[in-house]
């Protein structure tokens, strides 16, 4: 069964449309939704759960359509979306007591754990935390009332890179469940490239693309050559290319590069870059 699954999902502003976005999250998966700042990241989650009102398209989460208020569903998930919205005065241990009488299975101890392992105070009030530490305390509030499906928007925000390491190996964990399964969105490519079951790009509310990463990787190679091998090239198959003295730096689809030529593995981050460039 497939934990979260858009098709066809629209919303309209003036100056900005996200049209026709279309993302399928099996269970005991983590989806990656890439895209640079603007892209439509939030738009997409925030249509998708009903936090804006959506111009088309339909969500099932759990295999049920998703309509209207989504409360029902508070229990199975965990939701990390910029601000975690809770009051200023308020400190992480009251959260906690707080959070105890609205999940029927908040686990303050595993809370208290997330914490100490994201280098969290639980001591401090909300408005006395930096945006890392605010962030830092929404992950440990979505991974601890025993969800099943956690959707995060760029939960790494303010987050340096040994605590980020260290989320990601939470992910990780998380969906060692087979019924666990995540959404999260960034424009960290490197992030996601580490624990991603799936990709997508998100460019200028289109969805270049949503596969397998493993296929992906299988799909697309870079190729080091001198100019005039590289014209010699079906145009078909280059994605995008860079000239430099040393020759071209092109990624390639590695079905339609001739036989024999050796090409070197592609990371995420320059395969969502040319891309946009050729967008």
């Amino acid at each position: 069964m497939n934990a979260f699954e858009i098709r066809g999902l629209t919303k309209r502003y003036d100056g900005f449309a996200l049209e026709n976005v279309s993302l399928t999250l099996p269970e005991g998966c983590i989806l990656g939704l890439i895209g640079e700042n603007g892209a439509g990241k939030t738009t997409t989650i925030k249509a998708a759960l009903n936090v804006i009102p959506k111009d088309g398209g339909e969500v099932e989460i759990f295999g049920q359509r998703a309509e209207g208020d989504i409360a029902s569903l508070k229990e199975d998930i965990g939701i990390v979306m910029g601000e975690p919205g809770l009051s200023s005065c308020l400190t992480g241990e009251q959260v906690s007591r707080i959070m105890e009488g609205i999940f029927a299975h908040w686990d303050d101890a595993a809370f208290r754990r997330i914490a100490d392992e994201l280098d969290l105070s639980l001591t401090k009030k909300y408005k006395e935390l930096s945006q890392g530490n605010r962030m830092k305390l929404g992950i440990a509030v979505a991974l601890s009332h025993g969800a099943k499906l956690l959707i995060l928007d760029e939960p790494t925000n303010g987050l340096d890179p040994v605590i980020r390491d260290r989320f990601m190996g939470m992910l990780m964990d998380f969906t060692r469940e087979e019924n666990h399964s995540v959404l999260i969105s960034s424009h960290i490519v490197s992030d996601l490239e580490k624990v991603c079951d799936y990709i997508a790009f998100l460019h200028d509310g289109k969805l270049m693309l949503c596969e397998e990463k493993d296929a992906l990787m299988e799909e697309y190679g870079v190729l080091h050559c001198r100019k005039e091998d590289f014209e010699a090239i079906d145009p078909a198959a280059v994605v995008g290319s860079s000239n430099s003295v040393y020759g071209v730096s092109a990624v390639v689809r590695r079905d339609a590069v001739p036989e024999g030529w050796e090409l070197s593995p592609v990371n995420l981050e320059d395969l969502f870059v040319v891309m946009v460039k050729g967008a």
